[in-house]
């Protein structure tokens, strides 16, 4: 099963406050038992990779693991290891993301609804904004598919809303506790283990490719697969 966010594409604007990742979770592992399945795994990239751990926390009995390709972990540059390269370069990165190409993030988590006029009325406007996040190998097709999807639903600001609504949430103080696993591609945001150990409790798996990027799926979804394939199969042993 493949539900679309709240907020976003087919499942049509939200119009009501409070849709963040942890609340979106909880939906979504009441739909799976509603359904009938009693286990399952997650699996998710960028949102998706926020909200897979949290399903695994709504209902630990169900979710026999989760699979991501990014893992959000606060980096307490205090404390990061600059002796390694690792650690150094994946800093590096998060520091120049954030100085380059984090426009988009600001803006959306303190005032989306300012930009959701401008971008509800303009289909040009709203390529625009997307192509602010658009890198790596992607032809023209997906690009306006996805920009596309998000006008003829009419969830241009519904699906800005999750930054504002996350921004304000309140993260949970314990690790998950559900087997974690990560494929990690090259240009993409670069994870580091220590800090992520700090919010997940029970990484079985960390993998690291040299291809692909932020969305892998349409990049690289040999290499993604295998890895789903992999992880999901080895928590059978």
């Amino acid at each position: 099963m493949i539900p679309s966010l709240p907020g976003f594409g087919f499942s049509g604007p939200t119009r009501s406050r409070g849709w963040d990742t942890y609340r979106i979770a909880t939906v979504w592992a009441e739909l799976m038992r509603r359904l009938g399945y009693a286990r399952y795994g997650a699996a998710g990239n960028d949102w998706g990779a926020h909200i897979a751990p949290e399903i695994g926390r709504a209902a630990p009995e169900a979710v026999v693991g989760v699979h991501v390709t990014q893992i959000f972990s606060d980096v307490d540059l205090a404390e990061f290891d600059r002796t390694s390269p690792e650690e150094r370069s994946a800093v590096e990165e998060h520091e120049w993301f954030r100085r380059h190409m984090d426009a988009y993030g600001y803006l959306q988590t303190q005032q989306p609804q300012s930009l959701a006029h401008a971008l509800t009325d303009s289909p040009v406007g709203l390529l625009g904004w997307h192509n602010l996040i658009y890198r790596g190998a992607l032809d023209a097709d997906f690009v306006l598919t996805n920009v596309m999807i998000h006008w003829l639903t009419g969830t241009v600001a519904s699906s800005m809303r999750i930054y504002y609504e996350n921004g304000r949430s309140r993260r949970p103080s314990e690790p998950t506790t559900v087997p974690l696993g990560l494929a990690q591609f090259r240009d993409d945001i670069h994870a580091i283990r220590r800090f992520a150990e700090r919010d997940h409790a029970n990484i079985v798996s960390w993998n690291v490719y040299d291809a692909g990027g932020h969305l892998a799926a349409h990049q690289e979804p040999d290499l993604l697969v295998g890895d789903l394939r992999t992880f999901f199969t080895g928590l059978k042993q």
